[in-house]
């Protein structure tokens, strides 16, 4: 009969005290994307010109519209006649005369060329100031900023792949498929000669 020991009592702390860490790390974490719902997740992606946000009600929408002066909303999340949110949203952007384009992307799986196409061609062309955004304004919105940023802007990929961080809410890892947003984003960075200056994270 073999005996066993227990482990050290500096280890017992050590694992403790990380998995208190770990503990911590997850509750501020889902502090923070609760926030971010509950907020709007509304941000400046080009002062003057370009805004991100999750989907609104309609009174954020209306206030923002004319905060920033909008007229023209990009819905990354596509045409749904009949859901609550997609008539409520129409509703707020042709009371106000703001154009509205829809665009359908996933968030778990990367576009096809097409798509990234519509998207990149749209972001250059939409009357400006304009709001994009999907439902939690975090990774098609993340992905859309990210682009206008390297496209529009001409920031390096580096620099541009900042819109696709938890700042914004966007979690690529574990179980998440989200990581498909990461993909697009360095796909056409590279396939653009804008190849980054140290290896992307993620």
């Amino acid at each position: 009969m073999t005996s066993t020991k227990s482990a050290p009592a500096w280890r017992r702390r050590v694992t403790k005290g990380v998995g208190a860490i770990l503990l911590a790390f997850l509750v501020g974490a889902a502090g923070w994307a609760g926030y971010l719902r509950l907020s709007g997740n509304i941000h400046t992606v080009d002062p003057g010109v370009a805004y991100r946000s999750a989907q609104l009600s309609p009174s954020q929408l209306a206030d923002l519209v004319q905060a920033r002066h909008l007229r023209a909303v990009i819905n990354l999340r596509g045409a749904s006649p009949g859901s609550r949110w997609y008539d409520d949203e129409l509703a707020v952007t042709t009371q106000a005369g703001v154009q509205h384009f829809d665009l359908h992307l996933s968030a778990n799986a990367e576009p096809n060329d097409s798509l990234v196409a519509q998207l990149r061609r749209l972001l250059r062309d939409v009357p400006r100031p304009f709001l994009l955004h999907c439902e939690g304004g975090a990774d098609r919105a993340g992905l859309a900023s990210a682009l206008y940023d390297l496209d529009v802007l001409g920031l390096a990929p580096e620099l541009a792949d900042q819109q696709l961080t938890f700042r914004y809410g966007h979690f690529p890892w574990l179980t998440s498929r989200t990581g498909a947003m990461d993909r697009t984003f360095w796909r056409i960075a590279v396939a653009t000669g804008r190849r980054p200056v140290s290896p992307a994270r993620h």
